[in-house]
């Protein structure tokens, strides 16, 4: 356990410090292409998702015991969402939601930015998965693996915290299995993402920040790949049905009202949050 240890300490610490460096930078000049409105009314910066991204990059890159393909599938995953999600971010409309709507307005022959996200997170999450998998069945369900848990963290986007707890709290069993296995390279490749998250946590509990596509969609990925490099089959596919069935049941159902409507996750969401 002790090599593990180190590799998620390392992992974990190199996230943080350049999520944070990244979000000091960013935000000294923040512009106001990056400024939204959130559920109170209230301006707040998207420039917390960004850094993020620096940040896991950063630890990917940097982080001790990595194969090569592991690393460069992480930077892949990571970047590659983040930067689609940024684009989103950026230049999104509200005209069509969730999977059912971007896809219909393509079928329509109308490319919304939303599209454009879906399809390259898509690619970007099969190439990221050829790097780690072992034939195309594998690259497949990994890749779905991937681009899927990009997607769901995304719509967790929705209070203050929401998604980075999730991410925590869907991390934290993968990091906790690594070290009790004593594997280094997945103790640090499920830290990275965790540790920059958990450095962003403060900014986006205070209402001054939030993920943002970019933010979401990158600490998605990365944990899809840190279960995809770290799980057998079975619990793979137990993973993606999961995935698959939260993010169809987004397209009927408010998670904030059913998180809302149960008095542990409402506890859990609340917490650190303002009144």
């Amino acid at each position: 356990m002790a090599r593990a240890l180190v590799g998620a300490l390392a992992g974990a610490a190199i996230g943080a410090l350049a999520a944070r460096a990244a979000y000091t930078a960013l935000t000294r000049r923040p512009g106001k292409r990056w400024e939204r409105t959130n559920h109170r009314g209230e301006t707040l910066t998207l420039l917390e998702g960004p850094a993020l991204v620096a940040g896991s990059a950063a630890g990917a890159a940097l982080a001790p015991g990595l194969p090569p393909r592991v690393r460069l599938a992480a930077l892949l995953a990571g970047a590659g969402s983040g930067a689609l999600g940024a684009y989103d971010d950026l230049y999104g409309t509200a005209s069509s939601k969730g999977f059912k709507g971007h896809l219909g307005a393509l079928a329509r022959g109308e490319v919304t930015s939303g599209a454009v996200k879906i399809l390259g997170i898509g690619a970007t999450g099969l190439a990221s998965a050829a790097l780690v998998s072992r034939g195309p069945v594998d690259t497949a369900l990994n890749g779905a693996l991937i681009a899927g848990s990009a997607n769901l963290a995304n719509l967790f986007d929705l209070r203050p915290g929401r998604a980075i707890k999730v991410g925590l709290l869907a991390g934290a069993p993968l990091l906790a299995a690594s070290l009790l296995r004593d594997r280094p390279a997945a103790a640090a490749l499920a830290a990275v993402p965790l540790g920059a998250a958990g450095a962003l946590l403060p900014e986006d509990l205070g209402e001054r920040a939030m993920l943002g596509d970019a933010g979401a969609n990158a600490l998605g990925a990365l944990l899809g790949l840190a279960a995809a490099t770290q799980l057998g089959r079975p619990g793979r596919l137990a993973v993606l049905g999961t995935v698959a069935a939260l993010t169809a049941a987004s397209e009927k159902v408010s998670f904030t009202r059913v998180i809302a409507g149960n008095r542990v996750l409402n506890k859990l969401d609340m917490l650190g949050r303002r009144p």
